[in-house]
């Protein structure tokens, strides 16, 4: 899954995967953070709870031993990124347990996921979302689909998402595969739906939320 990989890019200018040809080898703790990053953010995205965790262990584990509280603070905005782009608003903890030593690129992502980016921190984001913490109530720049959800989640988060940036999450969501967006997207569609008075839609989306939340 790329999409961790140029979250953490947009955070940092830098990956967890280093170049390849006549560099020096990849040291382990890279290669194992990077694809556990990965596989945790898919497991959750996915709505694999245990499987999230347990990535998330493995990747924190090659994190510190490196002593680099940096990369463990990316570490944890990632992972508080993907619960946005679920449209579950809680408190950062990991990151807020780290934040004493955050640079203040990273302090003004954090501020961007909580919805409270002040102008000082907008200047600091990656561009693809200053516009987005500045009040733009669109996403259609972002091809990135993490990225792209995220930024739906702070809008709606800042009372900002209109009903295209909600369809724009739903299929982005689904051409992902990802359940757990993919039903908190369509939640809030049908609320909309309903309080609007459209119940015919509103029954259509519960019925296409029936179909995701299926168990094999």
């Amino acid at each position: 899954m790329k999409t961790t990989a140029h979250l953490i890019a947009a955070l940092t200018a830098i990956t967890l995967l280093a170049a390849c040809g006549n560099n020096p080898p990849v040291p382990d703790w890279q290669m194992n953070a990077q694809s556990s990053i990965e596989r945790s953010t898919s497991a959750y995205m996915s709505g694999n709870a245990r499987v999230e965790a347990a990535e998330y262990q493995r990747a924190r584990e090659a994190l510190t031993s490196t002593g680099k509280v940096d990369l463990m603070i990316r570490a944890e905005l990632i992972r508080c990124a993907a619960r946005v782009a679920s449209l579950v608003f809680e408190d950062c903890t990991g990151y807020d347990k780290l934040s004493q030593d955050a640079g203040p690129a990273d302090r003004a992502y954090a501020a961007y996921l909580s919805g409270r980016a002040s102008a000082a921190d907008i200047a600091l984001l990656p561009p693809q979302h200053q516009p987005v913490a500045a009040g733009t109530s669109t996403t259609q720049a972002f091809t990135d689909p993490l990225s792209k959800l995220v930024a739906s989640g702070v809008l709606l988060r800042t009372g900002k998402a209109t009903p295209q940036v909600l369809s724009d999450a739903v299929d982005t969501a689904s051409a992902q595969g990802w359940r757990r967006p993919l039903l908190a997207w369509l939640g809030v569609q049908a609320m909309r739906a309903e309080k609007s008075g459209d119940t015919a839609e509103a029954q259509r989306i519960k019925r296409r939320i029936d179909l995701v939340g299926e168990k094999p």
